[in-house]
Order: structure tokens, then C-alpha cells, then sequence
């Protein structure tokens, strides 16, 4: 608790410091002195999370790099402002007078180039680059270095170990999680009964009132969890992938804590979005609304344009791994099926991820340097932003649910004590996933005004989804069949991630449907879809995924008890969540606004939305609880307590800096449960040191 309070403590000084100097800026600049100004809680938020930081020591990777990053930041804008405040006086008749300031302190050119030039001084002065930079220079470093740091100071600073690495990815996860679960829960507050409740016209925070505060929130909840939903991900694949493989690390070490610490910043851009106007998009930023959005949209597109160098590095990493350190004897269809799930989804991250980037960067330049490319007036065209953004946007839900759906098919056949059914169907089944998703993003469009005669071809490439998918489905109903389940709290979120990816499969094909998307496209009904979807596919195997390998990384158990709790209460409340959603949806009740016409009579069924929101939120406070409880008071759990075949439990827990102290090779199937006399890897003996031979 001493941590806590010192952790409050520094970030409210940080926070007050950098809202004071916010203040006095603009009161310099501008001569006004407005205390709710967005530019003061942009100060605030900068200097209170390096301040925050600033606990883990000053020469810590998290310290410097914020800390950088606001001198990069600021540096950039200071830059950008002193060019335009020069270029008129050099060529008045070509540039004009340039405004130097705007309502938000810097313009938006300087924002925008500040936050870029903030996201790389992050980089370079947080020592992730450090290796690099010495072999431009011709120094030799050693191949691993060895962690310096124990404990928690661990995770605050750069290391090579794809494990620690992992677990840096998923506490970021969690704390995105957080924040965007947060932003849900003030959006679903005023929607508890149909007219404003709070945030109202009259209301001023960070210089929106309550109608554009609620289009920030809505916004940026969307994108945060998408966000947190890939660095889930990655923690779970940079964790498990090298343990299963039987490598001492991923291929490339230093670009996978390049890919890890990118991220920061980028979040970091995400999130100043708020502060700085804040944008009323939704989570899509289609122009031509993004191209007069405040300046808060620019700091999302940087924020995501940045955060997709961490996605395609990542996947890059993966696949090179995969496919150049597999333990001898581990053959293809002899590999986990997490692990193939893990290969369809760094295929479509590392080939589909550029055109989101593009899509933004677009805009951004449109905006930045008066580019046409999304203006009709201009011979653009809005409607190439939806099919650049939809052709990964589509994909990435399947990068969303295929590891989820890998730690199912890994998890279940542990718990029911019997080889997973139809291995290499589930194999193939993902990589076709990956495929056919790459040919369905224009249902998305039914109803933007695309050709006509493409309708039909993506109705029927996107119901062609369903079958690779309803071979996992026929593979898991198979496996629990005659089994002998058991039931931890691990095993109940993988069969809640079952019926709630199933709910959401099933509610998909009223969407592929032309007929019928163009009823229900852009109601309440597709945020019941999507959640469904997203739930099923990401976060109740992530949670499984947690609770099943928390063990291994801290050799501790996380409490069962209150793991249940987390498990019941969540789970009914989401169904009830979703279900009332589509309810809400067919009944006519459109998505992303404030606010909604009391004759449709859904006051009573937003109350019970409401309620059942906060619930989940509980659920996951419990669950957090239990969580870091756990690291240090869980009960030992050092040995194989899964009775897993996999080749991470056959050693001590928590598994030791380089895994396995020696090789492995693979001599049977990986999930031939409950067969006598199986084995599914064999640990190679080291050769005797004979001394014949030698005087």
C-alpha cells in the first residue's frame, strides 16, 4: 500500500505542476487566464505519468523515456512554430501570414509534429536503441545481457527476455483495458435513461461540453480496447511462443523490446487525444467528418499510426521464430495449435496492419497540407478511406480472436483429460481464417454507397467465414464429448469463451447479408455483435489464458475463489449486456449517440444495461485484486499443477532467465491426453565429457 500512496502522491504532484505551468503558458500567450483549458490538462497528464515514473528511478527505461518524450514534444511544436513564424518573412508572397499559436497553445502542424518527434525521443532516450546505436558505431555488445534489475524495477525498464517482455505487454494490456472499461462506464451512465443526465450542453471539461465529451469517450473507448486487445496478444505470444518451441528467446531480441516500448508512447498519443479537443469520429475516423474534427483526431491517427510499427515488428518476430527455432522433431503438424493460431495472426498483422496506416496518414496529411485525397471537390473520394481502412480493420478481428481461439483448443484438452479432436483440421482451419478474411472487409459497406455489384461477392465471402471457423466449434464439442472435465477457474472462462464466441458467430450472418445489414447496420444491434465477438474471441480465453499460466511466470496460484466470483458475476452480466443490446438495436436504438427518443421505450432496458456494465466492471475489479494479490501471497505453485503436456510445465516454475537448461525433442503428438504411455517431449541428456583420447 506504501507504493500506492507514493505512486498517487508523485502522480497528483506531476499532475498539479504540469496544470500550473498549462495555465501560465496560456495566460502568457493569449492573455487569458481559463482554468478549465485543455492545454493545462494536456500538462497535466504529460508531467503526472512521468512523474508517476519518476518512482521506478531516474535512470529507469519508463522515466526517461516520458520524460524525453514531453522534451521531444514540446521541442517539435517549438520547432514547427518558429518555421512559420520565419517563412512569411523570408517569402511573405508565397506563405503569407501564419497564425503561431492556436486555441490549444501550439497549431495543429506543431501538435503533430511535436507528438511524431516525441514518439521517437521516447526511443531513443529510454536506451531501448542503446545496442543499436553502439554497432553504428562499431561497438560490440554481448548477445543477452543480463537483467540488471529484480522485481518490480524488472518491468519498468528495458530488457531482452522475450518473458519479462511478455508480461510488460500484458500489464500495459491491463492498464488500456482499464482506462478505455473506464470511458465505457461514463457514456453508459448517461445513457441510463433517455434525455441528458450529466453531460450536459452546460458542461465544460477539457474544453468539450458533454454532448462532444461523450463522442470523445465513445471514441476513444473503441480504439483503446482495440489497442489493449492486441497488446493482450502480444504478451500472451511473446510469453508462450519460445517456451513451446523449446528456443531460448524470440529470434530477434532487441526488435521485440523495440516493438514493446514503441507502444508506450504511442498510448501516450492516444490518449492526449482527449485533452486536445478530444474527436467525434467514433473509433473509424471516416472523413469527411475527420477532416474538420478538432485537433484531438490528428493525435489519434499519430497515436495508431505509431502503435501499427509495434504490430508489424511484432509479427515479424513471430514468424521468423516459428519458423527458424523449433526444437528438433517438432514438425509442422506436430507444433501447438497456439502456435498456429499465433502465425494466421502475425500473417495478417504483418501484410494488412500498413493499410489502416495509410488510411490515417491520408487524412492526416489532407488536413496537415490541403491534399484532396478523400475531397470530391479535389478528385478524391471518402469511400476509399472505408475500403483501405475495412481491408485491415476486418482482418484484425481474426488477429483479435485467433490466439483466443489457440488458448481454447491448448486449454481444453488439459481440462477433459483427452487428445483434441481433428488437431490438424484446427490447424489448417486457422490459417484458413487468415485467408478468407482478407476477402470479406466491404460488408462493412453495404450501406456506403460502393458499387452496386460487389455486394454480392462479399456476402458470400463473408459467409464462407463460418466454415473454418465451425470446424473449431465440431473439434471442441468433440473433445468435451465422453471426457472427464474439470472445472478450475481457467477452464470455466474457456467454455463461457465457447457459448459467448458461438453467440456472437451466430449473430454475424444477419450482418453479411445485404438484406438485412441495411437495416441494422450502424444500430445497437452490431455493438451487441461486435462485443459478443470480441469477448468470446479475446477476452474470456485471455483470462483463461491468465489464470492457466500465472503459475508459470510468478509460481504462484491465483485464488480460486475469487477467481469464480470473477468468473459469475461477469458472465451473466454480460449475456444480459449483449442480448439487451441487440434488443435495443432491432428495436431502432442507433449507436454512438448521447442520447435517444424516449418513444422508443428502452429507458427500462438502458437501466438494465447499465447495471449489468457495472457488474462486469466489478467483476474485473475482483479480478485485478486477485491478480497482483496473488504475485506475492498466492499459494505455491511450483510444479506441473495443470498435469500439462506441454514442454513449459515439464520444468520448475517460475521458468528459469534462459528456459530450458536442456534441449528438448518432440516424440509424440502434443495433445494425446489421457493415452497410456504418451509422451509428448523427450529432454536430450547431455553428452558425458569423456577425457579418452586425451593426455
Amino acid at each position: 500500500m506504501k507504493s500506492f500512496w507514493r505512486g498517487l502522491a508523485s502522480f497528483l504532484i506531476g499532475a498539479v505542476a504540469g496544470y500550473a505551468l498549462g495555465v501560465i503558458l496560456e495566460f502568457v500567450i493569449t492573455g487569458k487566464l481559463t482554468y478549465g483549458a485543455p492545454v493545462a490538462s494536456a500538462f497535466a497528464f504529460f508531467f503526472g505519468f512521468t512523474a508517476l515514473a519518476y518512482l521506478g528511478g531516474r535512470n529507469s527505461t519508463i522515466f526517461r523515456g516520458l520524460f524525453w518524450q514531453v522534451v521531444g514534444t514540446f521541442s517539435g511544436a517549438a520547432v514547427m512554430t518558429l518555421l512559420r513564424w520565419i517563412l512569411p518573412m523570408v517569402n511573405p508572397a508565397k506563405f503569407g501570414a501564419m497564425d503561431l499559436f492556436g486555441p490549444f497553445l501550439f497549431t495543429e502542424p506543431a501538435w503533430v509534429l511535436g507528438g511524431f518527434v516525441g514518439a521517437l525521443t521516447f526511443l531513443a532516450g529510454s536506451g531501448v536503441m542503446d545496442d543499436w546505436f553502439k554497432w553504428m558505431r562499431g561497438i560490440d555488445t554481448p548477445e543477452h545481457h543480463e537483467e540488471r534489475f529484480t522485481g518490480f524495477e524488472k518491468y519498468i525498464n528495458a530488457s531482452l527476455d522475450h518473458k519479462v517482455i511478455g508480461i510488460q505487454y500484458t500489464i500495459l494490456a491491463l492498464l488500456l483495458l482499464c482506462i478505455g472499461g473506464i470511458f465505457a462506464m461514463i457514456f453508459r451512465t448517461e445513457l441510463v435513461a433517455s434525455k441528458l443526465q450529466f453531460l450536459t450542453e452546460d458542461l465544460n471539461v477539457f474544453g468539450q461540453n458533454g454532448p462532444q465529451l461523450y463522442n470523445t469517450l465513445m471514441s476513444l473507448h473503441g480504439m483503446v480496447m482495440i489497442v489493449s486487445i492486441l497488446l493482450g496478444l502480444a504478451g500472451m505470444m511473446n510469453y508462450l511462443i519460445p517456451l513451446m518451441l523449446g528456443a531460448q528467446d524470440m529470434a530477434f531480441p532487441r526488435l521485440n523490446a523495440f516493438s514493446f516500448w514503441i507502444a508506450v508512447p504511442a498510448g501516450a498519443l492516444l490518449l492526449s487525444s482527449l485533452f486536445l479537443g478530444g474527436f467525434d469520429t467514433g473509433w473509424t475516423g471516416y472523413p469527411p467528418l475527420s477532416t474538420r474534427s478538432p485537433l484531438g483526431i490528428q493525435m489519434f491517427f499519430l497515436g495508431v499510426f505509431v502503435a501499427g510499427w509495434s504490430s508489424i515488428l511484432g509479427s515479424l518476430n513471430i514468424l521468423v521464430t516459428v519458423v527458424r527455432m523449433r526444437a528438433k522433431g517438432m514438425a509442422a503438424m506436430k507444433m501447438p495449435v497456439f502456435i498456429w493460431s499465433s502465425v494466421a495472426a502475425s500473417i495478417i498483422s504483418l501484410t494488412a496492419t500498413q493499410l489502416i496506416g495509410l488510411a490515417f496518414q491520408l487524412v492526416l496529411f489532407q488536413r496537415l497540407l490541403g491534399m484532396g485525397f478523400y475531397d470530391p471537390a479535389k478528385g478524391g473520394n471518402p469511400v476509399l478511406f472505408q475500403h483501405l481502412f475495412w481491408f485491415y480493420s476486418h482482418p484484425v478481428v481474426y488477429v483479435f480472436v485467433l490466439p483466443g481461439l489457440g488458448v481454447i483448443s491448448e486449454l481444453l484438452p488439459v481440462f477433459v483429460r483427452k487428445p483434441l479432436f481433428g488437431y490438424r483440421w484446427v490447424s489448417m482451419s486457422s490459417l484458413g481464417i487468415a485467408l478468407v478474411g482478407f476477402l470479406v472487409w466491404a460488408h462493412h459497406m453495404f450501406s456506403s454507397g460502393m458499387n452496386e455489384y460487389l455486394r454480392v461477392p462479399f456476402m458470400y465471402s463473408t459467409l464462407l467465414v463460418a466454415v473454418p471457423t465451425g470446424v473449431k466449434f465440431f473439434s471442441w464439442v468433440a473433445t468435451i464429448w465422453q471426457g472427464k472435465p474439470i472445472t478450475p477457474t481457467a477452464m470455466l472462462f474457456v467454455l463461457g469463451a465457447i457459448v459467448v464466441f458461438l453467440l456472437g458467430g451466430l449473430t454475424g450472418p444477419p450482418n453479411a447479408t445485404v438484406s438485412t445489414d441495411l437495416h441494422l447496420h450502424d444500430t445497437y444491434y452490431i455493438v451487441g455483435h461486435f462485443h459478443d465477438t470480441i469477448f468470446g474471441g479475446f477476452v474470456f480465453p485471455f483470462f483463461a489464458a491468465l489464470y492457466y499460466w500465472f503459475p508459470k511466470a510468478t509460481g504462484r496460484r491465483m485464488n480460486e475463489t475469487l477467481g469464480k466470483i470473477h468468473f459469475w458475476l461477469m458472465t451473466p452480466s454480460f449475456f444480459v449486456l449483449t442480448v439487451g443490446m441487440m434488443y435495443a438495436g432491432m428495436l431502432g436504438m442507433r449507436r454512438r449517440i448521447v442520447d435517444y427518443d424516449p418513444a422508443l421505450g428502452l429507458d427500462s432496458t438502458h437501466l438494465v444495461l447499465t447495471i449489468s456494465g457495472y457488474l462486469i466492471a466489478i467483476s474485473i475489479a475482483v479480478f485485478l485484486w486477485n491478480f497482483f494479490y496473488s504475485i506475492k501471497h498466492g499459494e505455491k505453485a511450483e510444479g506441473n499443477v495443470w498435469n500439462s503436456r506441454s514442454p513449459e510445465w515439464q520444468v520448475p516454475s517460475p521458468m528459469p532467465t534462459h528456459n530450458y537448461d536442456r534441449p528438448f525433442e518432440v516424440v509424440g503428438e502434443p495433445y494425446d491426453y489421457g493415452l497410456e504411455g504418451s509422451k509428448y517431449v523427450q529432454f536430450i541428456e547431455p553428452a558425458p565429457n569423456s577425457a579418452a583420447g586425451k593426455h
